[in-house]
């Protein structure tokens, strides 16, 4: 990593070449044009083109950092936080396919490297703020009372995606234990627990978008939206914006160091979605519903809902948008997209 002027802030993100991640670089070259950034990504589901097409819907001009085609485990984290001094470190980078059931693979890419990571932020004093997941509730019993997640309910995950992301919130957990017994301050470490997250950006990720984005583009191509039986399953769907928003006010001076969740504090039905959609875009289509596979049942979550009360507190922040809100003008955003695309297309045809 190349040293920078010493009057610019500095941030390192990984997995900046992703959906979430991208949306982060932007949002901080808005909000401040002269930052340095350093992106760490190895490319495999990111995309050059998610920080290209982030930073123009952003406004902030082409992008003029620095990226790292590497993998967080390839890095050796002291020496480059020492020679960059960060302003914080913002830990995005993982496999985030919750269908992935190589469990090795998982553990070894999502779970072994933060330890460097944590070890070398707090040595070296610099805020980390690292991503979560909602997966690492799986199904708790407070989901059946259909109420919001507590922070205390996790810990029983329904993949090894989301066992990977308990596994590093345990890893923060005995490090801070470890301060408090020795009557030490604890150091500024955030974990955010991402719940649902939409929005612009999301295109590259495939099946592993959004149902926001999979539902809008099936009844764009004027098929049934399809959903399974009935459409009553219940998540909190949260825009990115706010996961961005809330993921940098981790790294604010004020923000008290812990687990937090992150989402809308809100549930929304499938039915919910395809209703938003229909709104946006001026059209009625009805689901079509079918059969959850079998193997499915019992390691889906049917119900989530983050409990925000301790982000509030904690982080002062609270969501800016309501899910229905965003989901309208997403679906539009979609629609429009593709009428421009269809129309360069045809230009050049």
């Amino acid at each position: 990593m190349a040293s920078q002027k010493p009057s610019e802030s500095v941030y390192i993100v990984t997995g900046g070449a992703g959906f979430i991640g991208s949306n982060l670089v932007a949002t901080l070259l808005r909000n401040e044009p002269n930052a340095m950034i350093y992106v760490v990504d190895d490319f495999r589901t990111g995309s050059y083109a998610n920080i290209v097409e982030a930073c123009e819907r952003n406004g902030v001009g082409p992008f003029r950092g620095s990226v790292l085609s590497d993998s967080v485990s390839d890095l050796n984290w002291q020496p480059a936080l020492l020679g960059l001094q960060p302003k914080a470190v913002f830990h995005l980078a993982a496999i985030t396919d919750t269908l992935e059931f190589d469990e090795k693979k998982m553990i070894s890419e999502n779970t072994e490297p933060f330890t460097d990571i944590l070890e070398a932020c707090v040595e070296c004093n610099v805020p980390l703020v690292y991503a979560s997941s909602a997966a690492t509730y799986g199904s708790p019993k407070v989901a059946d009372d259909r109420v919001p997640f507590p922070l205390d309910a996790a810990g029983m995950p329904n993949n090894v995606y989301g066992f990977s992301k308990w596994l590093m919130d345990v890893e923060v957990f005995r490090f801070f234990e470890q301060r408090l017994s020795a009557n030490e301050s604890l150091p500024h470490v955030v974990g955010l627990r991402y719940f649902n997250v939409f929005g612009p950006g999301e295109s590259r990720k495939g099946k592993m978008a959004s149902m926001v984005l999979h539902l809008t583009n099936q009844i764009l191509d004027g098929q049934r939206p399809k959903l399974f039986k009935v459409g009553e399953h219940e998540r909190d769907q949260v825009f990115v914006d706010d996961v961005v928003n809330c993921t940098i006010a981790g790294a604010n001076p004020n923000a008290k160091p812990g687990v937090y969740n992150l989402g809308s504090g809100q549930t929304t039905s499938f039915n919910d979605i395809v209703d938003a959609i229909n709104e946006a875009l001026g059209m009625n289509v009805a689901a079509e519903y079918f059969d959850m596979p079998e193997k499915m049942v019992s390691t889906y979550q049917h119900y989530t809902c983050a409990d925000m009360s301790e982000t509030k507190n904690g982080l002062n922040w609270v969501p800016a948008w309501s899910p229905i809100d965003a989901m309208i003008r997403y679906a539009r955003q979609i629609a429009s997209e593709r009428t421009s695309s269809s129309s360069v297309t045809s230009t050049h045809g």
